[in-house]
């Protein structure tokens, strides 16, 4: 998988494409794209991922507080596994918010060769979102590329979306999460200075210093598995300010105590 922060660094003859913030790569993204790259690679084509960041909702809304399931390696990682051959992460901007869907889609075309797009049925390009599939479709008939539309995945009967697994997140549903992310929900830091108090109690932690707007599961108690210099750990995570000292500032913590 190669990674790629503009569209002007790619030079495709012809690829297949899917476009979207793809935050988390959960299984329903994954199931898109594992059928996608599998039918370009047997046309001997290469799969194409176009994402974003930040994320939109970030940038037009306003959104604030810790939002995102993926950093930008972090999720190209996971789309690579699922058999995507080219990621392209373009910053978001008022700017690119304002592009037209045609403008978008000839990029695609110049940079990518996109001869087919893959889409779910409420996908829509451009400002406005002025490129819905009907539009975007007669698009295609005039600058040579398909559009495929995928129905969305369910999971028990319930839509899967990167929105659903950072609401179970908030609720400490960390099982559910996993199993709608198809692995279990991760994050990563480097391992910092504590107080050192937890030794007084016999549970020595590492203090994980994790990217502030990366989501993180509610307040509690979490069996994990810790990678450190490595090595793979079982553990204890403790998510959230710890009630026994009060002169800790009210940020988020997250300590784990391994267990081997």
């Amino acid at each position: 998988m190669r990674h790629f922060r503009q569209l002007q660094e790619v030079d495709l003859t012809e690829s297949w494409v899917a476009v979207g913030t793809f935050d988390g790569v959960h299984i329903g993204h994954r199931g898109i794209l594992e059928q996608m790259s599998r039918e370009a690679h047997a046309r001997g084509l290469p799969a194409a991922v176009v994402t974003f960041f930040p994320h939109p909702a970030v940038v037009l809304r306003g959104l604030e507080g810790p939002h995102y399931l993926t950093l930008p390696d972090e999720r190209a990682r996971y789309l690579g596994e699922a058999g995507i051959d080219v990621v392209v992460t373009l910053e978001f901007t008022r700017e690119m918010a304002a592009w037209s869907a045609r403008h978008f889609v000839q990029l695609l075309r110049a940079h990518l060769g996109m001869s087919e797009l893959w889409a779910g049925p409420d996908f829509a390009l451009g400002h406005n979102r002025e490129g819905d599939l009907p539009a975007l479709t007669l698009l295609g008939e005039e600058l040579g590329y398909r559009v495929r539309v995928v129905p969305p995945f369910q999971h028990h009967g319930v839509v899967v979306s990167s929105s659903r697994v950072r609401a179970l997140l908030a609720e400490g549903e960390v099982t559910e999460a996993a199993a709608m992310l198809g692995r279990p929900y991760a994050v990563s830091g480097p391992v910092v200075h504590g107080d050192s108090r937890g030794h007084t109690l016999g549970f020595p932690t590492a203090n994980i210093d994790f990217w502030p707007q990366k989501i993180v599961p509610a307040n509690g108690v979490y069996a994990c598995r810790v990678w450190l210099q490595g090595h793979r750990y079982d553990a204890v995570t403790n998510v959230g300010v710890r009630p026994t000292f009060g002169t800790l500032p009210p940020l988020p913590r997250m300590e784990a105590y391994l267990l081997d």
